[in-house]
């Protein structure tokens, strides 16, 4: 398996992919492709941030981390992951996630902040936002708005998450 940085050749067959990740999931508002193309030409969006994880040339998984912020911190909210139905299961996510997690530290950002399952994010370490001071910006069970610190330096930061405007949150 292949993981590397989405580039513009591979944004039709990305939709595709997010489309179909999240077809059957159990949390879905079914717009989750669309999500990512308005992330990709706003102020959050990171390239280096933005991965595909290729099989045998196909894409079979992509990760988006994009710029929120928590007061004056910028942090970053991992959204979405996704991963073809047929090959879920097999470490692809959390591959995705740990590449993200290294190149997100290595471009200085302290915490990731996620909306996620309380089963799977846990095994990759991240644990209730609210341990490290942040808060949702909308009602939801703490044990599914969770964070990773990235860095363990990062500064002590306190306050509610303000997802990019994308997100359609205002």
């Amino acid at each position: 398996m292949l993981v590397r940085q989405e580039k513009p050749e591979d944004y039709e067959e990305i939709y595709a992919v997010v489309k179909s990740a999240f077809e059957s999931a159990e949390h879905s508002d079914g717009n989750e492709q669309d999500l990512v193309n308005a992330l990709r030409t706003g102020a959050a969006y990171v390239p280096e941030l933005s991965l595909v994880a290729e099989v045998d040339g196909k894409i079979v998984g992509h990760i988006m981390f994009t710029k929120a912020h928590v007061g004056e911190h910028t942090v970053l909210a991992l959204a979405p992951l996704s991963v073809l139905p047929g090959y879920q299961r097999r470490g692809i996510g959390t591959v995705l996630v740990t590449q993200g997690h290294k190149i997100a530290k290595k471009l200085g950002y302290g915490y990731s902040v996620v909306l996620g399952s309380e089963k799977y994010y846990p095994r990759l370490g991240y644990v209730t936002a609210q341990t490290y001071g942040i808060l949702p910006p909308f009602e939801v069970p703490k044990e599914n708005f969770m964070a990773y610190k990235l860095n363990e330096d990062a500064h002590g930061i306190k306050g509610v998450l303000q997802y990019s405007k994308e997100f359609g949150l205002d």
